[in-house]
C-alpha cells in the first residue's frame, strides 16, 4: 500500500533530492523556464514530432513505451515510431556506431510531453514512483507543473501540464514563469497512490514543446522569430522563450552549456529535426518566402518543407 507520503518521499529520492527545495533547485538546472493540448496545439504553428538518433534502438523504444505509455506504432530494425491517441509523436533511428552527442554541443536540451490534464500528470508521477522511474527534478513554473528526466542514452525528457490560461500572467507581451517548489501532495492527492491506473498515455498526449541547446541566442532569435515567425514571450538568464498563438512557449532555447557551440555533428546521436504543424497554406507559403529571403536552404517534402537552423538542427514545417 503506498499512502501519499510515502508517494512524496519515493519522489524525493528517485529525483536525487533530500527536499521539496532540492528538488525544484534541481529544476531549476533543468529549466530556467516553463493550455492544455487544446491550446497549445490549436495554435497558428506548434509542435508536432521529435525525431532522436540513437545506438540502442530497441532499449530507447522500450523505454519511451514502458515509462511514457507510448503505443509503438511503427517497428523495424532500423527504427520505431512512437505516439498517442493515433498520433505519431515521436521517432527514432538507430545508429549503432554512432558517437554520443557532447552536452556541450547544440542540439536538444528536452522534449516536453504536454498532458491533457493535471489528473493525468499525477497519474503518470505516481506511476513513475511505483515503478522506481529515476527522475532529475520536478516544479511549478506557474504557467505548468513539470517533471523531468533523461531517456536511457542521455536525451531530456519534460512532463508536463498546463495550468489554465486565464491564470497566466502577461505583461507587454512577457508571460510570467519561474521554477518553484512543485505542490507534490496537491498533484497525487487526485489519483490513488495505492496502485498505479496510468498503463498507457492518454489519447490527448502531445509534445507541447522543444528546448533546444543552440550556440549564440541572438542567431537563435533571429532564425526561430525573424525568420520563423515564432512569437518572444520570456527571455532570461541564458535562454530565450518563443510561441506562436501566446502559447506560454513551444520552442525555448539556451547557452548554458553550449555557448558558442558550433555545427552539429550529423553523424552523432540525438535530435535529427523536429516538426512544426501548420494548417493555413498562406502561412506556410509566408514561412517558406522568409526562409528564402533569409538565404536558407529550403528542401521541398511532400508535406512541407525543411530547413535547418544555424547549427545543423533540421525543422521540418508540415501541412495538417
Amino acid at each position: 500500500m503506498m499512502n501519499p507520503d510515502l508517494t512524496r518521499r519515493t519522489l524525493l529520492y528517485l529525483a536525487g533530492a533530500s527536499s521539496l527545495a532540492a528538488a525544484a533547485a534541481a529544476a531549476a538546472r533543468a529549466e530556467v523556464g516553463g493550455g492544455g493540448p487544446t491550446f497549445a496545439n490549436r495554435t497558428p504553428m506548434r509542435i508536432g514530432m521529435v525525431t532522436i538518433r540513437v545506438r540502442k534502438l530497441d532499449v530507447v523504444a522500450d523505454y519511451y513505451r514502458d515509462v511514457l505509455g507510448l503505443a509503438v506504432m511503427e517497428r523495424s530494425a532500423t527504427s520505431a515510431v512512437l505516439g498517442a491517441g493515433g498520433v505519431k509523436l515521436l521517432a527514432l533511428e538507430a545508429r549503432p556506431d554512432a558517437v554520443t552527442e557532447a552536452r556541450n554541443a547544440a542540439g536538444l536540451y528536452h522534449t516536453a510531453f504536454l498532458m491533457p490534464t493535471r489528473k493525468d500528470l499525477a497519474r503518470w508521477l505516481v506511476n513513475a514512483a511505483i515503478h522506481r522511474v529515476p527522475l532529475s527534478g520536478f516544479a511549478d513554473h506557474r504557467v505548468s507543473e513539470s517533471v523531468y528526466l533523461d531517456d536511457p542514452e542521455g536525451n531530456g525528457i519534460e512532463v508536463y501540464a498546463d495550468r489554465d490560461p486565464s491564470l497566466w500572467q502577461w505583461d507587454a507581451g512577457t508571460v510570467t514563469m519561474a521554477t518553484d517548489q512543485l505542490d507534490i501532495d496537491s498533484l497525487v492527492a487526485l489519483t490513488n497512490t495505492s496502485v498505479s491506473d496510468y498503463a498507457r498515455a492518454p489519447d490527448g498526449l502531445r509534445i507541447g514543446h522543444v528546448h533546444l541547446r543552440v550556440g549564440d541566442l541572438a542567431k537563435a532569435d533571429h532564425f526561430y522569430r525573424e525568420t520563423l515567425g515564432f512569437d518572444p514571450t520570456r527571455s532570461r538568464n541564458g535562454a530565450a522563450f518563443l510561441s506562436s498563438g501566446r502559447y506560454h512557449h513551444h520552442l525555448a532555447v539556451n547557452t548554458w552549456q553550449s555557448a558558442g557551440a558550433g555545427r552539429r555533428d550529423e553523424a552523432a546521436t540525438g535530435l535529427a529535426w523536429f516538426s512544426l504543424e501548420i494548417e493555413k497554406p498562406d502561412l506556410l507559403a509566408a514561412r517558406e518566402e522568409r526562409l528564402r529571403q533569409a538565404g536558407v536552404q529550403v528542401a521541398a517534402l511532400a508535406d512541407g518543407l525543411e530547413a535547418a537552423d544555424p547549427w545543423g538542427t533540421r525543422v521540418r514545417l508540415v501541412k495538417v
